[in-house]
């Protein structure tokens, strides 16, 4: 590693990459798919993200993003405790449902209902977590939400993960 003191620097801050140019950059690296629910003033309120990642296993915390100007976000940033679903290969539909603007998320065919701290619990994924706001920090254009996991339980954790990847839904195969 070099010294930070003597290091070249350049005479000029370059200016950050285009947009349109990172998002393509970041579509060759496959991520994660999980569907945040909460329930807020009697309704349930959930969003589909490929961000979700641990942040610390003493105490238990979790994150994922959300955009800054989501609606959805709008609505689940009010939450105090919210729902992550892991997802398996199998629920890109689901998946695309909860990422689609102005969809019927929690219509049929989502077949879902109340857990006992009143989140909404989606059937069907692989693992579920339950977690209670831990802090929220707007950074640039997304919203970084932590949570401290308060449950957990893991419904099939032989069905691979869901991925996207390149725009797409996919399943994962080990070598």
């Amino acid at each position: 590693m070099g010294n930070p003191d003597t290091a070249a620097r350049p005479a000029t801050p370059r200016p950050p990459v285009r947009a349109d140019r990172f998002r393509q950059l970041l579509r060759h690296h496959p991520a994660g798919v999980v569907i945040v629910t909460a329930d807020v003033a009697g309704e349930p309120v959930g969003l589909t993200a490929t961000s979700f990642t641990s942040v610390s296993l003493n105490p238990p915390l979790v994150s994922f993003y959300a955009a800054a100007d989501s609606a959805t976000w709008a609505r689940l940033s009010r939450a105090r405790v919210f729902g992550v679903h892991l997802l398996g290969e199998d629920q890109a539909d689901l998946a695309s449902r909860f990422a689609a603007r102005g969809a019927e998320r929690f219509a049929p065919p989502t077949r879902w209902s109340y857990d006992v701290e009143g989140v909404p619990a989606l059937e069907g994924g692989t693992a579920r977590l339950v977690c209670h706001r831990h802090e929220t920090h707007l950074i640039g254009d997304h919203w970084l939400v932590v949570g401290r996991v308060v449950h957990s339980s893991v419904h099939d954790s032989s069905r691979p993960p869901l991925l996207y990847h390149r725009g797409s839904f996919g399943g994962f195969t080990a070598l």
